[in-house]
Parts: structure tokens; sequence; C-alpha cells
């Protein structure tokens, strides 16, 4: 078997001091109430251990002193409403972004973007019934790039919404990221499923000076569609089984993400966009 590339070790727990450089300058500490018993990084450890464990809350892992626990898990839930609720977890992603343009972890010649479909079995708001898939969840599209970095936050919408039109949602977001972090996505491919064939998908692409890279979609036509052939490299098309797809295997390494139990849509956002940020700080995070 082949040795695994450290590279590829998604952190699950966070030292002091990659605490302090990459979490804590975007956490919003309150100035009113009663200080929390533990410290920040003792709470910012213990969502990521809930993340990664995919336990209920009631059933976190806490240390005991004096035979009591040293802090209910109701504090924990708490710190995590308002981190989620203040735009903590944005925050985070946006850096993690910025620090790997800085240090030239990025290669955004081309990017891929897909969807996943998260069943959710305790009800909330945003689902769908996807006949395809056969259950009732909410969908994401995400992109990434070919360093299997996630480079812009994803577009959430119910399953049994189609995925094509979420692209130009999507779109705008990759670009307003890139904006921020200082990318230059001018001839930039954007390499998609074949559910996103359409003319108005390829003409967005094309407006914001990127490539598509787009197989044709037949629908069910029995014959070749007349006409201009779309650009389309099969080779660069092979690589989203590397890129995005791989992504999407690391997010199903954390387990709270592979059922939706929240019934509010932005608390599961909000977790699924953490492990976003753990993905792109794992070459930050080596040892």
């Amino acid at each position: 078997m082949a040795e695994s590339k450290s590279w590829q070790s998604i952190p699950t727990h966070l030292t002091l001091e990659q605490f302090e450089e990459f979490v804590l300058p975007h956490l919003k500490q309150g100035t009113r109430g009663p200080q929390p018993k533990l410290s920040l990084h003792a709470i910012f450890n213990s969502i990521l251990k809930l993340l990664y464990l995919g336990c209920q809350w009631k059933e976190l892992p806490i240390e005991t002193e004096a035979g009591r626990p040293e802090i209910h898990y109701t504090r924990i839930y708490s710190s995590f409403r308002r981190f989620e609720a203040q735009g903590c977890f944005d925050a985070i992603f946006a850096e993690s972004g910025s620090l790997l343009c800085q240090k030239g972890q990025l290669d955004i010649s081309v990017i891929h973007g897909d969807g996943t479909t998260t069943s959710a079995k305790k009800g909330g708001d945003n689902l769908g019934y996807s006949g395809h898939k056969h259950l009732k969840g909410d969908k994401v599209v995400a992109f990434c790039d070919r360093n299997c970095n996630v480079i812009a936050p994803f577009i959430a919408a119910p399953a049994n919404r189609n995925e094509s039109p979420l692209l130009q949602t999507a779109l705008p977001q990759v670009t307003r990221i890139a904006q921020k972090v200082g990318l230059d996505l001018n001839q930039t491919i954007v390499s998609l499923d074949g559910v996103y064939d359409s003319r108005a998908n390829r003409k967005a692409i094309f407006n914001r000076g990127m490539i598509p890279n787009i197989p044709a979609n037949p629908r069910g036509r029995k014959t070749s569609k007349r006409g201009r052939k779309p650009i389309f490299n099969p080779a660069i098309f092979q690589e989203r089984f590397h890129t995005i797809e791989r992504v999407f295997a690391w997010e199903d390494k954390f387990r709270r993400l592979l059922l939706r139990f929240e019934c509010l849509s932005q608390l599961y956002y909000a977790l699924k966009t953490l492990a976003y940020s753990l993905i792109n700080l794992r070459h930050l995070c080596q040892g």
C-alpha cells in the first residue's frame, strides 16, 4: 500500500498556536455575562470534536474535574450559535483561502465544480425530495482548484432543485472570493458535469472571462445536435474525480455531515463551512 501524503491529513484538532493564528482573530468575544469556564481554544476544539465524531451535543466527551464536568454541553452549543450568528465561520473560511493564495498553494488554472446531496432524517427548512436519489434533503454546489482546495462558499438549495440553474448563483460567489483574495480568474477553465450543459451557463462563464469545459448533454437525443461543437477537453474533465470528488470524500470524514440532523439549515451549513475550512488548512497545519 502506498504511503499517504502528509497534505492529505485533514486536521480535526488545532493546537493553541494554530488556533491563535487561524481562528482566534475571527472570533468575537462577548463583553457581557459570565465568562466561560473553558478557554475559546477548548470550546472550539469541542465543536471540532462534535463535527468529527458525529455525536449529539449532550454526548460530547467533556473532561471531568472533581467528579463533575468542567463545562456543560449547553455552554458549548451556545458558543457555536453565537459564532454562527456573528459570521465567524465564514470569516475563517475566507481567511483560509487568502492564506493559501499568499503561500502559492492555489492552482486556479482549472477549477472544478459539482453538487452533492445530503439526506435529512429529522426534517427542517430548505429541504426537498430528490426523485433521483430517492431521499429528502438538500444539496450544495461547491468549487475547488486543482489542489483540492475549496475556493468559494457553497450554494445550498433543496434536493428537488436542478443543479444547472444554481450555477448562475454560484459564479458570483466565486468571482467575489477571487477579488477578495487577489486571484485573477481570467482564462480560467471551469470544469463541470454534463448536467450544467446549457447555453445560459456557458454564457455566464464566458461573460466572466472564464472558459467552460462541460461535456455535451444529449438529453435523450438519438442524433448529435447540429451546429458548432462546444469547447470540451476530456483530459481536464477526468481530473474532477481526483479533485472535487476527493473533496466530497474528505467531507464525509466529518460524520456530523453524513446526515443532516439540524432542523435549522444555517447551523448545518455553518458546520459544513467549518469542514471546508479545515480541508483548506491541511496545508498549514501539517505536524
